[in-house]
């Protein structure tokens, strides 16, 4: 029988003129995990599932960069959230 994952949601936030790798700001389980997804929907910010990363990001504390070792798997989902944005910029343009 298959385990069960637990609901789980890490955000990060990435400024390149502030940050020298993105931090993690806030993460969550269950309930607060809804929340941060519910959130991060309503602000337009792109959500990604992506449980084996968001189980390696949920062991930083917040307010801390990431390892460099995440730094690829990171900058995938950086990279579809940029697109994402771009995207919907181009949309509303039209």
């Amino acid at each position: 029988m298959a385990k069960k994952v637990r609901d789980s949601a890490v955000a990060l936030r990435y400024n390149e003129e502030e940050d020298r790798a993105p931090k993690v700001v806030a993460k969550g389980f269950g309930l607060n995990a809804e929340k941060i997804r519910e959130l991060a929907v309503k602000s337009g910010v792109p959500v990604k599932k992506d449980d084996a990363l968001v189980e390696l990001l949920a062991q930083i504390d917040i307010d801390r960069e990431i390892p460099p070792q995440l730094y690829a798997a990171v900058a995938e989902v950086l990279a579809l959230v940029y697109k994402a944005s771009n995207s919907l910029g181009q949309q509303e343009k039209k």
